[in-house]
């Protein structure tokens, strides 16, 4: 995740599958699954998070906003290309569940 700390640092903390607690795991699915639905034969070799406010307006209230997930995410292929896939070009990549905001959360706040 990159996030600012207490003090207004920006902080890129590093994390491994196996560093994921199991209460976490339904929101990692989701990750998974936002970059398992491109269909291309890309490999992920890193996946960056942000926690994003956006403005999500609803009938009886045109001010709300929400936070999302954003993902930005460098991959490989089988031919030795590279490629970062963000979410301008993959709404996919913006992930509006609360499990995923808390998953992010959980991550850059207990440290």
């Amino acid at each position: 995740p990159i996030y600012q700390d207490a003090d207004g640092y920006t902080r890129t903390d590093r994390y491994t599958a196996d560093e994921i607690p199991a209460e976490q795991a339904p929101a990692m699915e989701s990750v998974v699954a936002a970059l398992v639905g491109l269909g291309e034969d890309w490999q992920a070799v890193q996946v960056w998070a942000r926690l994003k406010e956006f403005y999500a307006p609803e009938e009886d209230d045109p001010m709300r906003t929400a936070e999302t997930v954003d993902l930005t995410v460098e991959a490989v292929n089988p031919q030795g290309g590279r490629r970062v896939f963000t979410a301008s070009d993959y709404p996919e990549f913006v992930i509006t569940a609360h499990a995923a905001v808390e998953f992010f959360k959980f991550f850059t706040t207990n440290q």
